[in-house]
């Protein structure tokens, strides 16, 4: 699906504030539910999910504060946009994830070692059954915001309720066992499970924020489908130094193109306005520099002589690793 951010970036500020404003709620509903549930059931699984949902209240709130800082425009001091604090918002999260884990963890060992078993197993049930239907509907509406979107603010946040899914589904489990088979260990086991997911969950969620914030390269079927559109462009004799990265919805890609060593400097412009012409019809939301050189000129670089034309962007990766190695 075509991000939304193609044609109106105002309308994908507005989507992805909208799901931030949703996750907000379903925190602040679910916080209160869990206090209550919590203290009355004395669950190591339910405090855990308590722990976890209010841990969704900040990092929502993170979330909301990177996607509006990553709509603002690029300035002066930011000229390539703020793009990146939805990455960083996406990593505030990740921390966050990672302390609820081990704190549910702490909790579950101390109430399995304790004996301390729930009670009103009901109450936490009934708490439960409603987090998961409030959980699934924003679990939708982040999804159609993604989809429309690709941010990695929500994205992350996503994946956060995700695992809510599972902790929720584990407490209803546990409270079950224990108050109608007598499986003492039930609730601690779950908890522990729910630990474990919830720090799994991080680290997967942090790769995608740490490839932008590193500026790490497009996958390469997307740099070969940025040079099929150049290929055959009047004009163009070859390109190559393709560099390209990533910060928040705004992708940047800079290289360098031979052309004719006679051509005017007029020639070579037009040259390279045909390409940006090319390229903006598979990359709309792409910024690109394009840099001429004359045909036939050797330049010191990483991986300057690499036709990527003839090659593709594979040698191009080779040829990096040869010159720091």
């Amino acid at each position: 699906m075509a991000s939304v951010s193609t044609n109106n970036p105002d309308r994908r500020s507005a989507l992805t504030r909208s799901a931030a404003f949703a996750s907000i709620s379903v925190a602040v509903l679910l916080l209160g539910l869990k206090i209550y549930a919590a203290i009355v059931t004395d669950s190591a699984a339910m405090l855990g999910s308590l722990a976890d949902t209010a841990l969704d209240l900040v990092a929502s709130l993170s979330t909301l504060v990177g996607v509006w800082v990553a709509s603002q425009p690029a300035d002066a001091n930011h000229r390539f946009g703020h793009g990146k604090a939805e990455a960083l918002a996406a990593l505030v999260q990740v921390i966050l994830i990672s302390i609820s884990a081990v704190g549910i963890a702490a909790r579950a060992i101390s109430q399995w070692l304790g004996n301390v078993r729930p009670e009103e197993a009901e109450t936490g049930i009934a708490v439960s059954v409603i987090a998961l239907v409030a959980t699934l509907a924003l679990l939708a509406w982040q999804r159609y915001v993604i989809a429309h979107t690709s941010s990695v603010a929500i994205r992350t946040d996503h994946v956060h309720y995700q695992s809510d899914i599972l902790l929720n589904l584990g407490v209803i489990a546990a409270l079950a066992l224990d108050r109608w088979i007598g499986f003492s260990g039930a609730d601690p086991l779950f908890a522990l499970g729910i630990a474990g997911w919830l720090a799994w969950n991080a680290f997967q969620a942090s790769r995608e924020a740490v490839d932008h914030l590193m500026d790490k390269e497009w996958p390469i079927e997307k740099r070969e489908k940025l040079l099929e559109l150049m290929r055959g462009t009047p004009g163009l004799e070859g390109v190559h130094d393709l560099r390209t990265r990533t910060s928040g919805n705004q992708d940047f890609a800079q290289f360098h193109v031979w052309v004719d060593a006679n051509m005017t400097v007029k020639d070579a412009h037009d040259v390279m306005d045909r390409i940006e012409d090319e390229l903006h019809i598979g990359f709309p939301d792409t910024e690109f520099l394009i840099h001429p050189d004359p045909l036939g000129i050797e330049e010191d670089g990483p991986y300057s002589q690499v036709d990527l034309l003839e090659t593709g962007p594979e040698p191009d990766i080779v040829g990096m690793s040869e010159e720091k190695g």
